[in-house]
């Protein structure tokens, strides 16, 4: 199986309040490595200390578009001296996707995020949602993306949740990408009859209520609706390198930690 990080934003809460001793929490589960979702209010020196304490290593981060737009440079280098390698753009807020009235202004400034990042010597990746499966310009606007980005500039990091919230198979849409996903997101979530649910968004830069809306919820990785060992299999011949588990919300009376623990175990199982 290849090599598996925690996104840290499943464990944003744990981190903010006990830093360090949450660190070696993951640690403990048997993650030897990270994705990142901003530095709990740290230096990223202060951020890499903690996680050199707890044996984890940096490999990819989540950094906002806007953040990032603002000064280049110094977000990519602060990232690059934590070790990480890829640097994805999480998402984008609705004015700035393809539904939006800046999106073709946006796709120029992720160009030359992207032009930035190959000369500083990072890997700039984009993570999906649902609603990036939108048709535009006859095509969905994530296959627009990286038609009007060259692969060289920009990778994908597939978010199989979210490819399958769209109504689209996460398996073949890696496939599509072959050579171009070093990064895969494992996240499973549950959907009584396909009905999307208010609660899907929140998390995401949409300010809407956690209540009603078809009983949406995240799960652990290999407990909710996923093909997992399938998506497994393309994500391995599609070229990945890494794989990702996130949970944006525990389930099951669990928490976030112990969620953590059961995809690890789950994924652990299939090795």
């Amino acid at each position: 199986m290849l090599p598996v990080m925690i996104q840290l934003y499943n464990v944003r809460d744990e981190l903010a309040r006990d830093f360090e001793g949450t660190l070696l929490q993951v640690a403990g589960l048997g993650y030897k490595y990270v994705e990142t979702a901003g530095l709990c209010g740290k230096k990223a020196e202060e951020f890499k200390a903690g996680l050199d304490k707890a044996g984890l290593a940096a490999v990819s981060a989540h950094v906002p578009y806007r953040e990032m737009a603002a000064d280049p440079e110094k977000v990519m280098r602060d990232y690059l001296g934590m070790g990480c390698k890829y640097i994805a753009i999480p998402y984008l807020a609705e004015e700035d996707r393809s539904t939006g009235p800046n999106y073709e202004e946006v796709k120029k400034t992720i160009r030359s995020l992207c032009e930035a990042a190959k000369k500083l010597g990072t890997v700039m990746l984009y993570h999906n949602h649902d609603f990036e499966f939108e048709r535009y310009n006859g095509k969905y606007a994530l296959d627009d993306l990286y038609d009007s980005i060259p692969p060289d500039l920009l990778q994908a990091e597939i978010d199989t949740c979210w490819v399958k919230v769209a109504g689209v198979d996460p398996a073949g849409y890696l496939r599509k990408y072959s050579g171009r996903v070093p990064v895969v997101h494992l996240k499973d979530y549950y959907l009584p009859e396909g009905v999307k649910g208010e609660q899907m968004y929140e998390l995401i830069g949409i300010a809407k209520k956690a209540e009603g809306g078809g009983g949406f919820e995240f799960r652990s990785v290999g407990h909710g609706v996923q093909d997992i060992p399938s998506i497994l299999r393309a994500a391995g011949e599609a070229g990945a390198s890494w794989l990702v588990v996130e949970q944006d919300r525990p389930s099951a009376g669990k928490t976030p930690l112990e969620c953590a623990k059961e995809s690890i175990e789950y994924l652990n199982s299939l090795a």
